[in-house]
């Protein structure tokens, strides 16, 4: 039986014998389903039941209040009387036998469309594609970008589309779920202009740079870069010079700090160098001199806010119980660690610990009320380091006594 307009009854035009069910689109698009002609001449979805009577096939509902009951209703389509068709003589399929219900019924649990967002069936773009769909088309934009040449290098080396598209990700892993590092202070770090970054250095590996940088570039609300300032051991090492460059890194010289915060960047250095990172375990969390101030220098020059940083959690990761120092000099390195765990178990011991970590940036130090004369005084420059050094070293203490636990 159909219904024209939702009026009322009407005996079918053509002919009164069971008709074959017709496969047509479904109206929302979402595949085919069986029609049969309604009174208007056009073509509705319908349930299909098997004509054997033995088990009904699922069919597909329109959500609730959706489109498709309203485009029902006006066209005048049958939605119930494929029994009919089969020769049971109903006049309309029970919803509880997978027919379909009217709109607002109950969906039943073989109803994969119903609900919000009936009319969007699961794809890679649902629940728990998206993330993988966003993924991939990240992946394609960055691969045509460097076929294409659509990216830039500044005059460091520093390439932005690799270090945020291939870099950061390798490292947001370790970052989140192995060190799971907790940051703090990041409103310290204004949101433009150039400011230097003075932090500890440990880790037998420098691990802290990269996660500080990261922290930075993930956390910070203007997601900044930090241009790193690296020994020149770095871009002495064939296969490590050009990714150094291309992440931002630059040698650890005033000239290139200078140029750098004067270009309004975000300058990080490690005072220390090889004797904070290089150092036993047994001296762990003590810091080395921090050198001869050249940092404070750079920062004077420029008028830029230093902000001392503290790292609490690399020093576990390789403890250091001893330093292969004759074969380190015949390797050209400054030192070769020995771990519980390296060389003994091979390149295994090279995983390093899952300590827990905290960066925290502290309070900047004001530069702008010095002259760039300033920068020539001795005293002021020694001065300025040791502020810096002992504002850093009463921070890891503190964090210290606030851990709970090296790995937790």
């Amino acid at each position: 039986m159909t219904s024209t307009g939702g009026t009322g009854p009407s005996r079918p035009t053509g002919p009164t014998g069971p008709q074959p069910p017709e496969a047509v689109g479904h109206p929302n698009g979402s595949g085919p389903t069986v029609g049969r002609p309604g009174a208007n001449g056009r073509k509705g979805p319908v349930g299909l039941h098997v004509v054997d009577g033995t088990r009904p096939a699922r069919g597909r509902r329109p959500a609730a209040g959706g489109g498709d009951a309203t485009d029902e209703a006006t066209d005048g389509r049958a939605t119930r009387d494929t029994t009919a068709a089969a020769g049971d003589g109903s006049a309309g399929a029970d919803p509880s036998a997978g027919g379909e219900p009217s709109a607002g019924g109950e969906p039943s649990a073989g109803d994969v469309n119903s609900g919000p967002g009936a009319d969007s069936a699961p794809g890679p773009g649902g629940p728990g594609g998206g993330e993988l769909e966003r993924v991939l088309a990240e992946t394609l934009a960055f691969l045509r970008r460097r076929i294409t040449g659509d990216y830039t290098v500044d005059e460091h080396g520093f390439d932005v589309d690799l270090t945020e598209h291939v870099v950061a990700p390798l490292l947001r892993p370790i970052y989140r779920n192995y060190f799971r590092v907790e940051t703090r202070g990041l409103e310290n770090i204004p949101d433009e202009g150039g400011a230097l970054v003075v932090s500890n250095h440990s880790g037998t590996l420098p691990l802290d740079a990269m996660m500080t940088a990261l922290a930075v570039l993930d956390h910070h609300p203007a997601h900044r870069h930090l241009r790193m300032l690296a020994a020149d051991l770095v871009f002495a090492v064939p296969f490590l010079a050009p990714l150094a460059r291309k992440t931002g890194n630059t040698l650890a010289c005033q000239a290139d700090a200078e140029r750098l915060l004067t270009a309004g960047h975000l300058v990080g250095v490690w005072p220390e160098g090889f004797k904070g990172i290089g150092k036993p375990f047994s001296e762990r969390y003590k810091l080395q001199r921090f050198g001869r101030g050249g940092f404070v220098s750079a920062a004077l020059r420029t008028g830029a806010p230093i902000i001392p940083t503290t790292v609490v959690g690399a020093e576990e990761i390789y403890p250091m119980i001893g330093n292969a120092r004759t074969l380190a000099r015949l390797l050209g390195l400054p030192y070769l660690p020995i771990t519980p765990t390296f060389p003994l178990l091979g390149l295994l011991g090279l995983l390093p610990l899952p300590s827990k970590w905290i960066i925290e940036f502290g309070e900047p130090v004001d530069t702008s009320r010095y002259t760039a004369a300033a920068a020539e005084d001795p005293m002021l420059v020694f001065e300025l380091n040791d502020r810096i050094r002992e504002t850093i070293q009463h921070t890891l203490y503190g964090l210290l006594m606030q851990r709970r636990s090296v790995f937790f």
